[in-house]
């Protein structure tokens, strides 16, 4: 993985391409490559795959091209070229063999009439690759990813498209690949499974990509292939057929969101721009969804009536990273307010230790961008198991999202630094809404609900005056840059917080930062408190802050520095004698924890930015994880 583009087309200009790997930056990579059919139609020419690899940014690859291609592509700001284009790029996040200009894609068979960019895990590559070395094919690369290439030549019989589907019968893993060949200059196959292919329709040419955001300057109008599609694209059709042969028609989609959205506007990165949006943000995905009369909220995209929901006797939420923290507040959320028994898993451990799923079983898969392969491979579990399956996914047309058929979207916008930040809100939020009409259903009276949405509605006003202290907050963080480690504690309601915050913490500043239930402080954490480890302690009023102001007293015994999220004009807090506190407005036990995320997050930006990190592309992560 990480980042597929394509083009065929009579534009003659690659920028298309070049600006579309420069738009799924965001979503992390070590190296970029380019791979292009020269198409000459003079009497007695030979077509051939020109191609162009770097290490490192996008930027790199540019300039690359002008030095190695000086004569087919023009060294000018629209990047010209003499010939109908068909072109496939790709930016490339390390899995198998380190970054390198030999592990870039794209990747060519022996015979270099093949190239193809290739995003997911081919997990038989290795018996895939012997047997191909036994048949005289020959590889460069350490990667799973140039197997795809040699296999399709050699199941290639004078049929581009038969070789393509026959290659793919024999893949065991995720794919999704775009592929062009000297055969068929005029054409790219791209074939998908558990690892997403779009494709944006225009006049007289089409976009490949593997995220709309690399398409969404050019187009609203996209296709999304289902797994084990195969599409024929060339500049005027799209021919989809599946690995039998057999034509398939996928509805047309129109893409909901400007492009404008992918700019950081006058922030210095983007992390801090969707900080700074949760207020808005939250609003949109709040909005349209309660209804105050009835006491409840409208959630249709789950399309389950008040029958199915009194049914339920489980809730399994299946998530992953920043996701699996908010589902760890959705099951305070579904417990307290709807009593329905729930519990979280690991997406990845979730098929792999055969769950029990029950009758009237809802698993809930939560993934921001709704591609996750993890999250992916538990919904097909669930589905296989016979469980009611739902999303909650902040990406329109994402894999997830049409596997389960049912869910709520976030509207939160896209999400472009890779720390998540206003998907875990709005995440929270959602499973509070669901909480909210899953317990009216069930036992919630209609006071009760009407007071809990007066609540939600307040969330974005309260995180607006949290937001309204970031300098304060960035004062704090400036006397903690240097530290290595950092622990942050909380119970109940903020425990979930207090792992996000450490995650947060140690994703964007690389400080080891460690999140515990304040409880397991005393049975073996407070071994590692000193003057060098400072504990970050949630101490908002909420039910135990009595029980963690004792912890924050065993911290202070051991002299290690303190921080306290806490409500403000709180008397107790007042009286300890912490280093620093972050005052947060007073909000229900409810909506508390979202709010001290907030802060937090402010807290972990401005830790990053005083250290000099990068904070909207931290090294080794990629912000949509579709491999295992």
């Amino acid at each position: 993985m990480c980042g597929i583009v394509g083009y065929v087309g009579d534009n003659y200009d690659i920028s298309v391409v070049v600006e579309g790997l420069k738009r799924l930056e965001y979503r992390g990579y070590d190296s970029a490559g380019l791979a292009c059919v020269n198409i000459d139609n003079s009497i007695n020419s030979k077509n051939e795959i020109k191609y162009c690899k770097s290490v490192g940014k996008v930027g790199n690859l540019q300039q690359k091209i002008f030095q190695e291609y000086p004569n087919l592509i023009a060294a000018d700001s629209n990047f010209k070229s003499n010939q109908q284009l068909n072109v496939i790029a790709h930016t490339r996040w390390a899995t198998h063999g380190e970054p390198s200009t030999i592990n870039a894609h794209p990747h060519l068979d022996t015979s270099e009439k093949f190239a193809i960019v290739h995003n997911g895990i081919i997990e038989n590559y290795e018996n895939l690759r012997e047997h191909l070395i036994a048949q005289d094919f020959t590889f460069k690369s350490e990667t799973d990813s140039e197997v795809i290439a040699n296999l399709i030549s050699y199941c290639y019989e004078g049929d581009f498209f038969a070789a393509v589907a026959s290659a793919v019968k024999k893949l065991q893993g995720t794919y999704g690949i775009a592929v062009i060949s000297t055969e068929k200059p005029d054409e790219i196959i791209v074939a998908s499974k558990g690892s997403p292919i779009a494709i944006g329709l225009r006049e007289n040419d089409k976009i490949i990509a593997s995220d709309v955001v690399a398409i969404a300057a050019y187009t609203k109008q996209v296709i999304y292939l289902s797994d084990d599609d195969i599409a024929i694209v060339t500049s005027n059709n799209i021919e989809i057929r599946n690995v039998d042969n057999v034509v398939i028609e996928r509805e047309k989609k129109t893409l909901d969101w400007d492009i404008e959205s992918v700019s950081k506007g006058e922030y210095a990165h983007f992390m801090l721009k969707e900080i700074f949006e949760q207020p808005q943000v939250l609003a949109n995905s709040v909005r349209g969804r309660y209804n105050l009369d009835l006491a409840t909220a409208n959630l249709a995209g789950l399309n389950l009536t008040a029958q199915d929901i009194v049914r339920l006797n489980r809730i399994v939420i299946a998530a992953c990273g920043t996701s699996l923290n908010a589902g760890l507040l959705g099951e305070y959320y579904f417990e307290d307010l709807a009593h329905i028994p729930t519990e979280v898993d690991q997406a990845a451990e979730f098929r792999y230790r055969n769950p029990i799923i029950e009758v009237d079983s809802l698993v809930l898969a939560v993934s921001q961008s709704g591609e996750t392969a993890d999250t992916l491979a538990a919904v097909n579990e669930a589905i296989n198991k016979g469980a009611i399956v739902a999303a909650i996914c902040n990406s329109v047309g994402s894999t997830i999202a049409r596997r389960c058929g049912r869910g709520v979207y976030l509207h939160a916008g896209v999400e472009v630094s890779v720390a998540s930040t206003k998907a875990f809100t709005c995440q929270s939020v959602v499973m509070l809404l669901m909480a909210l009409m899953f317990g009216r259903c069930r036992r919630l009276n209609q006071q009760t609900g009407q007071d809990l949405i007066a609540e939600i509605i307040k969330i974005p006003q309260l995180v607006e005056e949290v937001l309204a202290q970031s300098d304060e907050i960035h004062r704090i963080a400036k006397k903690y840059v240097k530290c290595c480690n950092f622990l942050y504690i909380g119970r109940g309601y903020l425990y979930p917080v207090a792992l996000e915050g450490a995650l947060k913490l140690k994703e964007i500043s690389y400080i080891h930062a460690e999140g515990y239930h304040a409880a397991e402080l005393k049975h073996g954490p407070i071994a590692l408190l000193c003057e060098d480890t400072p504990v970050m302690a949630l101490a908002n009023k909420m039910p135990g802050k009595d029980k963690v102001i004792g912890n924050i007293q065993e911290c202070l015994a051991r002299k290690a520095p303190v921080v306290v999220t806490a409500t403000k004009n709180d008397a107790d807090i007042e009286k300890l004698a912490v280093d620093d506190v972050i005052w947060l407005p007073e909000a229900s036990v409810y909506t508390t924890p979202i709010i001290t995320a907030v802060a937090l997050q402010l807290f972990s930006y401005f830790v990053a930015l005083e250290r000099g990190c990068e904070i909207d592309q931290p090294r080794n992560l990629a912000k949509s994880v579709t491999v295992e």
